[in-house]
C-alpha cells in the first residue's frame, strides 16, 4: 500500500498506533526476544529523511522491506489502527512519549524500544485502551505549560488503513 496522499513529504514527527490482538513473543533485533501483551501500542517517531513523514509512515503502513527499526518487528505482527503526525523540524517524539506515559494505564512496553538515540525510557508505550487525542492534548498542556502542541492530524479512516493488517507469523 503506498503512503496515503494525506501524509506530507516533509520532515515531521508521528505517532503510530497499533493493536496486538493476542500476546506475542517477538524477536526485536538488537533488543532480543521480547514479550508483548495484547492491547494498544503507541510508537513515537520522527521522519527527517527524503520523503519525510509520507515515506517513513508509508513504510510502516506497508509493513514491507528489511526490518531496520525496532518498530518493524512489532509491525509485522500488529494491526495499524491510527497515525497522528505533525510537520516541522522540531523533534517531538521524546516529548510525545513522555506525555503518553503520563496517562492513566499507560506503561513502557519495552525498555529502550525506538529510543537508542536518546535518553528516553522507550518510544513504545502500551495500554489496554485505544488512543484518545483529546486526553493526549490535555496531558500535553499539563506537562508542557506554555508550549503549544503542534496540530496533530489523524489518519485513521478504515479506507486509509484497510491494507495494514498483517497476519501473525
Amino acid at each position: 500500500m503506498p503512503a496515503p496522499r494525506a501524509l506530507p513529504a516533509t520532515p515531521g514527527s508521528y505517532l503510530l498506533w497499533l493493536e496486538l490482538a493476542e500476546p506475542r513473543e517477538l524477536d526485536c533485533g538488537g533488543l532480543g526476544r521480547l514479550r508483548f501483551a495484547a492491547g494498544f501500542y503507541g510508537y513515537c517517531g520522527s521522519a527527517r529523511g527524503p520523503g519525510g513523514v509520507a515515506a517513513r509512515v508509508g513504510r510502516h503502513l506497508r509493513g514491507e522491506g528489511r526490518r531496520r527499526w525496532h518498530i518493524d518487528f512489532l509491525r509485522a505482527a500488529a494491526t495499524v489502527r491510527a497515525v497522528w503526525w505533525s510537520g516541522g523540524r522540531a523533534r517531538l517524539e521524546c516529548d510525545w512519549a513522555r506525555a503518553l506515559l503520563a496517562g492513566r494505564g499507560v506503561e513502557v512496553a519495552a525498555p529502550r524500544f525506538g529510543a537508542s538515540d536518546c535518553r528516553c525510557a522507550s518510544h513504545l508505550l502500551w495500554s489496554t485502551t485505544a488512543p484518545a487525542a483529546g486526553a493526549f492534548r490535555r496531558r500535553w498542556a499539563r506537562l508542557e505549560p506554555g508550549r503549544t502542541l503542534p496540530r496533530l492530524r489523524r489518519l485513521d479512516s478504515p479506507a486509509s488503513l484497510r491494507s495494514t493488517t498483517r497476519t501473525p507469523t
